[in-house]
């Protein structure tokens, strides 16, 4: 047993990553099991930028993104094919929503992130970080 004090600093997503450690996460099998909505496609300026982001982070800052939209750290034993959610497999998505001074915003039961249509790639960068380091559970949800 570890006495509550020594681990009451962190909070559950902590706690997971500290608990089950964080395995290398493929970007390159990500989007390819990416799905897009409203408006976006893998050929979109937003999404050039997303995955670029995505490429330039450390792996753990890949899995917190992975756990902000998808609720958790770890990739499928089999990859991203096989991505869970509230229906069985679910793939991860991206849908376009809001505007460039709104955060992306997550709904873990469909592994969507709802990514505004940013005017550079800094701002998605920045406004991308800023989300996902300083979630708070349900707020905003819809």
């Amino acid at each position: 047993m570890i006495p509550f004090n020594l681990y009451k600093i962190f909070d559950e997503r902590e706690l997971e990553l500290l608990i089950c450690g964080i395995d290398s996460i493929d970007v390159e099998d990500w989007r390819r099991h990416t799905r897009y909505r409203g408006r976006y496609n893998d050929k979109d300026q937003v999404i050039i930028w997303f995955w670029k982001a995505v490429t330039t982070f450390d792996n753990e800052q890949r899995a917190r993104l992975l756990q902000f939209v998808t609720g958790t750290s770890r990739v499928p034993m089999n990859g991203f094919a096989h991505l869970q959610g509230s229906n069985g497999e679910q793939k991860f998505c991206i849908e376009c929503w809001g505007d460039e001074r709104s955060l992306p915003r997550a709904h873990t039961c469909f592994n969507r992130i709802d990514l505004p249509p940013y005017s550079s790639y800094h701002l998605l960068r920045e406004k991308l970080q800023l989300a996902i380091e300083n979630t708070e559970g349900f707020e905003g949800v819809d």
